[in-house]
């Protein structure tokens, strides 16, 4: 007896063949396939077809302020010359920038911003839809939900998207575990995040979306709460618990120009525009780009000076090309679809240093003997003192709370690849708020000291007790300058 359906499947698989060798070499992955080629796929094994019939979107966001942080906004700004360039409209690109920096005294190229030590300007142009004390979370998660009613101040420009768009959303900033910065507080939290993504999917206006985040210990935003089931593909520039690093700052090779003081792009972000630069997007893939930025951003497997790049979500996509969520820049026709040739090593700094280095170089330029150099030296020490002081007041918090043995080690504990950094989100906020009403402002370095609240919170410790330990090691001092009424509480 012969086997059921033989004379359709052989036909079927002659015709496979047949067809093979009609196609395009890109369509066959690249290399050029024969008739006889033995490499056969059942047609459910070709990804489905790229629909470029939506509309793209884009949403921007720099994270910072202060002349210390150029490097932020400079990146947003950056990214928008890309999506410009390919294409996608004004109307279309939501950009949040505190806008402190263009005409800043210490800027030496007013109203001029550069990524690059050679690069042209990127601040051009630039749509300045949320600057200034519009730059908040609450505003950032109004515009991804379309929610103009929810708007405080801006241009009131929204995420209007439709079932068949796509988003890209891009952050640079300052980052801690479960957290990420904003210039006006309070931050970013990692829960608050994904149940905006998780709304936003449930409204079906959208169909797939992309998002690169610039921070330290960005993975932690999204580790053990990022679900696959949302079409939402995310990269961070670190992991959970590494920081991430600042680049072409002064002293290193390459500088950025000699007049001036501070870094001009971050290692992550630079690695994904210069790539995207350098490339056709209508042939090169999502995950093409993720593999040259890891390797870029590992600074060669460097990883004491570099970071390990993180992926979230649903990866089922990365086949898709780029300009679907970047644009095409017609100038690009002829450049190869990737394989990006910077291969040296990068000097970086420690993201959460930088504004030292800023500081530090700041100082150098001042004239010997003057007030206004002896006052500034003041700004670096306090600076420094204020960084000690937040360090050892978490230090005592854990000692009064679990004893000197087992403090170090309970706030130090990083929990294992698919755990959220919280069980109780809420929690870790008040610990945040307690924390800074006795201790003060955590800054941006401060950022860093979220895993230890969290890590408190994990162990079930009440707030009344919480709140005698930071009485405990901070009680009695002067926080006027660093009080969060004065500059805002983080959460």
């Amino acid at each position: 007896m012969g086997f059921p359906g033989f004379p359709f499947r052989l036909i079927f698989l002659v015709l496979l063949v047949a067809a093979a060798a009609t196609l395009p070499s890109e369509a066959r992955g690249g290399r050029r396939r024969y008739p006889w080629d033995p490499i056969i796929r059942w047609p459910s094994d070709h990804p489905q077809k790229e629909e470029d019939d939506g509309t793209r979107w884009a949403v921007l966001v720099a994270g910072s302020n202060g002349f210390g942080n150029y490097r932020h906004q400079a990146d947003v700004c950056h990214a928008y010359q890309i999506l410009k360039k390919g294409g996608v409209k004004d109307e279309n690109i939501v950009v949040f920038m505190y806008d402190d920096i263009a005409m800043n005294d210490l800027n030496p190229r007013k109203g001029v911003l550069i990524n690059h030590p050679n690069g042209e300007d990127v601040y051009a142009g630039v749509p300045k839809d949320y600057t200034g004390e519009q730059v908040t979370a609450e505003n950032f998660y109004a515009v991804i939900l379309g929610d103009k009613s929810a708007l405080k101040g801006g241009s009131g420009k929204v995420v209007d998207s439709k079932p068949g768009d796509r988003i890209f959303i891009y952050y640079s900033d300052h980052g801690g575990p479960g957290v990420l910065g904003m210039p006006n507080m309070p931050y970013l939290y990692g829960k608050d995040f994904i149940d905006v993504l998780k709304k936003k999917h449930t409204s079906g206006t959208y169909k797939e979306m992309v998002i690169y985040i610039e921070a330290c210990e960005s993975g932690s935003v999204f580790e053990g709460l990022m679900p696959d089931n949302l079409n939402i593909y995310v990269t961070t520039a670190s992991n959970a618990e590494e920081s991430s690093w600042g680049t072409y700052c002064p002293g290193m090779d390459p500088p950025p120009p000699p007049e001036y003081i501070t870094c001009l792009g971050d290692l992550y972000s630079i690695a994904w525009m210069e790539d995207s630069e350098t490339h056709n997007l209508k042939r090169e893939t999502i995950e093409q780009q993720y593999d040259q930025v890891k390797e870029r951003t590992s600074n060669y497997n460097t990883y004491n000076a570099g970071s390990h790049v993180m992926e979230y979500g649903n990866t089922s996509f990365k086949w898709e090309k780029l300009y679907l969520y970047q644009g095409f820049d017609p100038a690009t026709e002829n450049l190869p679809p990737n394989g990006i040739e910077v291969k040296e090593r990068m000097d970086v700094v420690n993201q959460r240093d930088a504004d030292v280095l800023f500081l530090w170089e700041r100082y150098k330029k001042m004239e010997d003997g003057t007030k206004a150099k002896a006052e500034f030296l003041k700004v670096i020490t306090e600076t420094m003192l204020h960084r000690e002081h937040l360090d050892g007041s978490v230090d005592i918090i854990g000692l009064a709370l679990f004893g000197p043995d087992k403090g170090p080690s309970i706030l130090k504990t990083v929990r294992r690849r698919g755990l959220p950094l919280a069980d109780d989100w809420d929690c870790l906020k008040s610990t945040v708020r307690l924390f800074e009403a006795h201790c003060g402002s955590l800054t941006q370095y401060g950022m860093k000291h979220m895993r230890a609240f969290a890590n408190i919170c994990n162990s079930g410790v009440p707030l009344s007790r919480i709140e005698e330990a930071c009485m405990a090691a901070c009680g009695g001092r002067d926080i006027a300058k660093w009080s969060p009424l004065n500059r805002g509480y983080s959460a």
